[in-house]
C-alpha cells in the first residue's frame, strides 16, 4: 500500500512554499487518513514509516475511537462470550473507569490516566460505614482494565498499554475453618430451615454440602451446579463442568468414602445433586445462621462498622481448609490437581504457610538453659 504526499490549496494560496505538508493513506480496513507533518523531508520519512507498516502488518490504527465506540464493541464481540462472573467484574471495573477517568477517545489513555484514576478510587466509600475500599478491590478493577486495554491495544485503538502501577495489599494469613469448628458447625446443621421442599431434612443437605466443600477444595458454586448424571456413586466420582468451574474446563474428581456416604442421604429426582429452590444471598444466610447456632464467632480486626457476616466463615473458607489441612499430606502437584489451581504460585502459599514455616520453627535454635530445663 501506498502512502502520498499533499499540500492543502488553501494553504499553498496564502503560506505559498511555507505551507506544511500532509501525508495521506489508506488503513487495512479500508478508511482514508490523512496526518499533518509539516516540512517536506519529514512528510517523506513519515509516509515511508506508513507504508513500511502496512506492508508488515504491523500497522497501528491511531482511529479516534471514543471510549463509549470503544466500549460497546467490547461488549458485543469480548464480553458477550465471558463467563457470567468474569463479564460481571469486567464491565463494572469499566463503569468505575468511565465514571471516574471520564476518558474521551481511547487513544488519550496514558500511564497518568491510570494513576490519576487510582488516587480517585482508592479513597471512594467501601461497604462497611466510615470504611474506604481495600487495595484488594482497587487492584481487581486494574487486573480487569488492563485486559480491556490489552484489547484495545490489539485492536488499533491505542498505540501503547499504559503502565499499571498495583497497590500494596496487606498480607494476611488465610483464615479456614479449623477442624475444631467445622465439627461444631456440622453437628447444628439439624438448626437449618431451608432448603424447603425436599424429601430429606434440611440438615442434610447442609451436611453433605460441607462434608463435599471440605473434603474435595471444590468453590461452593460447582457443587451448586454439579448434575446428578454426572455424578457416580458406584466409582466415587464427579464431574465439574467448564460452564460450572473456573478453570473453564470439564474433570473428574475423585471422592471421598465419606464424601459419598453424605451424597447418598441426599436422593431426590431434582436435576441437580445440590437443589437451592431460594434467593442465592439466603444460602449465605443460612450458613450463618448455622454458625451462630454452633457458638461460632469470629474476631473482626478490621477498621469498619461491624455486621453479623463479619464473626462467622465463609464458604471459600472451606476451600482454604482443604488446602491448609492437606498441604502437608499430599505431593504439591497433587494438592495443585486437587485444588485445580492454574498457576503453582496459589497453591505454594498455602504449603509455604503449614510445612516450611513449621518447619522453621522446629528447627530454631533454644538456649542450653531452656534445654536443660525442658522449657
Amino acid at each position: 500500500m501506498k502512502a502520498w504526499l499533499f499540500q492543502d490549496h488553501r494553504q499553498k494560496q496564502e503560506l505559498g512554499d511555507e505551507a506544511p505538508w500532509y501525508v495521506g493513506w489508506y488503513e487495512p480496513d479500508g478508511k482514508k487518513r490523512r496526518k499533518k507533518i509539516g516540512s517536506h523531508s519529514m512528510a517523506v520519512k513519515f509516509s515511508r514509516k506508513v507504508e513500511g507498516q502496512l506492508a508488515a502488518g504491523v500497522y497501528q490504527s491511531n482511529a479516534r475511537k471514543t471510549w463509549k465506540e470503544f466500549e460497546a464493541e467490547f461488549k458485543e464481540k469480548i464480553a458477550a462470550s465471558m463467563k457470567p462472573q468474569s463479564k460481571r467484574l469486567t464491565l463494572e471495573s469499566m463503569a468505575h473507569f468511565k465514571r471516574i477517568a471520564k476518558p474521551g477517545r481511547v487513544e488519550t489513555i496514558k500511564t497518568q490516566t491510570m494513576d490519576a484514576f487510582i488516587a480517585k478510587r482508592r479513597v471512594e466509600r467501601g461497604l462497611k460505614k466510615g470504611s474506604t475500599i481495600s487495595p484488594a478491590t482497587v487492584n481487581k478493577d486494574l487486573r480487569h482494565l488492563k485486559a480491556v486495554l490489552n484489547v484495545a491495544h490489539e485492536w488499533g485503538y491505542l498505540a501503547r498499554v499504559p503502565k499499571f502501577r498495583m497497590l500494596k495489599e496487606p498480607t494476611k494469613l488465610p483464615r479456614f475453618i479449623t477442624p475444631e469448628h467445622f465439627a461444631k458447625i456440622y453437628k447444628e446443621c439439624d438448626k437449618a430451615t431451608m432448603p424447603e421442599g425436599l424429601p430429606y431434612p434440611a440438615g442434610d443437605w447442609w451436611k453433605a454440602l460441607l462434608v463435599f466443600c471440605y473434603m474435595t477444595g471444590w468453590r461452593v458454586g460447582e457443587p451448586l451446579a454439579l448434575r446428578r448424571e454426572d455424578l457416580d456413586l458406584v466409582n466415587g466420582t464427579a464431574i465439574t463442568r467448564a460452564s460450572d468451574n473456573k478453570g473453564g474446563r470439564d474433570e473428574v474428581a475423585p471422592l471421598h468414602d465419606v464424601v459419598v456416604e453424605h451424597l447418598r442421604s441426599i436422593p431426590s429426582f431434582s436435576a441437580l445433586v445440590f437443589p437451592w429452590p431460594h434467593e442465592r444471598k439466603k444460602l449465605w444466610e443460612q450458613f450463618g445462621d448455622i454458625q451462630r447456632a454452633a457458638g461460632i464467632k469470629l474476631d473482626c480486626n478490621e477498621q469498619h462498622e461491624c455486621t453479623p457476616s463479619c464473626h462467622v466463615y465463609g464458604f471459600h473458607d472451606l476451600r482454604r481448609a482443604f488446602a491448609t489441612q492437606n498441604a502437608a499430606r499430599l505431593p504439591a502437584t497433587t494438592l495443585q490437581a486437587l485444588m485445580r489451581h492454574k498457576a503453582f504460585a496459589t497453591t505454594q502459599r498455602y504449603i509455604n504457610m503449614v510445612r516450611q514455616v513449621d518447619e522453621a520453627v522446629g528447627s530454631l535454635h533454644v538456649p542450653d538453659v531452656l534445654a536443660k530445663s525442658g522449657g
